[in-house]
């Protein structure tokens, strides 16, 4: 296949030759590379390098420019595998140019990760992780890491689709790469509480075209019990803003106060924090020594990740706005707002537009729907 240089961060690596004048010039090539990818490459080259897993596998390596890199940049010991025998000729190309000890495996990953465990395993296929999370969970010691892409299906634009590969009910809701994320993790979850373990999500984030999840693998059946306990719904009314999270494996039935209406349930997924504020502030000290193509986006991202309030949904108030038939205010007009009528209220990561906090959707609407601070907003001790 012809092959042109690429670099990313201090790696530099051989990819296929794409057409870049079809609408997805990745799928072009006869091995996958996607430089879209890079700000997801570049956060696990930061988180890995703050963990120091012992050993690394890149499950579905393609290029191995994911498995390079964390040899290359974090110093750690790398496997690199793929199925596919069309692509290990360019990997161990790679592995060659690079100089590294690169063990290079061209198996099954279910197969291989049934024999052999490694400390961080790195599940990244095209498409969906799903058949692939049980292999995962099993050939890991400490960390799983997952990417999806198949953004429509989690969300709920696809939704028998995301209800045939997580076993669960998304809805595409305006909050809806929120509910793909919590909808994988919840998935993830059910795939490894079943070995008596449970999960500790590190850094766990959404783009626009991915969803991806860094876990710590915790082990014994209280720890199990400690990870399901944060498994449940959000009730979403079908007529307005209004939702609230149930916890539990199952939904019981509830009423919207505002419209009277039946909530509809969304899951099971994952109510808990979705970042470990510890591991967060050491990527961000290490990143600012880093010399890495999406830095500033990784600065931003991680900045509003630890800021994030630890809740379960958040509202987009342009939205809001036009239900109201407003024009949308400053976003840190509302935040302030909300703050000084005593509630907590956050940015979040899924959505520039995004506010999460724990007020009532009366006082949301009344601060959205309020030009001056003129307006009465009902506080938290009303």
């Amino acid at each position: 296949m012809d092959v042109i240089q690429a670099t990313e961060g201090k790696t530099t690596f051989f990819v296929p030759v794409q057409d870049n004048r079809e609408q997805f010039p990745p799928g072009t090539a006869p091995v996958f590379f996607n430089r879209r990818m890079e700000l997801n490459r570049d956060a696990t080259v930061l988180l890995l390098s703050a963990l120091k897993p012992s050993d690394y596998v890149d499950a579905m390596g393609a290029t191995g420019v994911r498995g390079l890199r964390v040899a290359n940049e974090c110093g750690i010991p790398v496997t690199i595998n793929d199925r596919d025998p069309e692509a290990i000729p360019l990997i161990e190309k790679n592995v060659a140019r690079s100089g590294l000890p690169i063990e290079v495996t061209c198996r099954d990953i279910s197969s291989l990760l049934s024999e052999r465990s490694f400390d961080a395993v790195d599940l990244d296929p095209f498409g969906t992780p799903a058949p692939f999370v049980d292999a995962g969970v099993r050939g890991c010691r400490r960390f799983l890491l997952v990417t999806a892409t198949d953004t429509a299906p989690l969300c709920g634009a696809h939704l028998r689709a995301g209800i045939r590969r997580y076993f669960a009910h998304p809805q595409n809701t305006e909050y809806h790469s929120e509910v793909g994320l919590r909808i994988l993790l919840g998935f993830v979850v059910r795939e490894t509480v079943k070995y008596d373990r449970g999960i500790e999500p590190l850094f766990c984030f959404a783009r626009e075209h991915f969803v991806r999840l860094n876990l710590r693998i915790t082990r014994g059946a209280q720890a199990a019990d400690r990870t399901i306990a944060k498994i449940g719904f959000v009730m979403q009314c079908p007529s307005c803003a209004y939702r609230e999270e149930q916890p539990g494996m199952f939904p019981t039935s509830a009423t919207c106060p505002h419209c009277k209406k039946p909530l509809d349930p969304i899951g099971p997924l994952y109510l808990g924090k979705l970042v470990n504020d510890e591991i967060l502030g050491q990527m961000q000290d290490r990143l600012a020594g880093c010399d890495l193509g999406t830095k500033k986006e990784l600065t931003k991202l991680l900045t509003v990740c630890r800021e994030e309030l630890p809740l379960s949904s958040h509202y987009d108030y342009h939205h809001l706005a036009r239900s109201l038939a407003t024009s949308p205010l400053p976003i840190e007009t509302v935040l302030e707002r909300l703050r000084s009528a005593g509630y907590a209220a956050s940015r979040t990561h899924f959505s520039g537009t995004g506010v999460k906090t724990n007020a009532p959707l009366p006082a949301l609407l009344a601060v959205i729907g309020t030009p001056d601070k003129k307006g009465k907003i009902p506080s938290q001790k009303e």
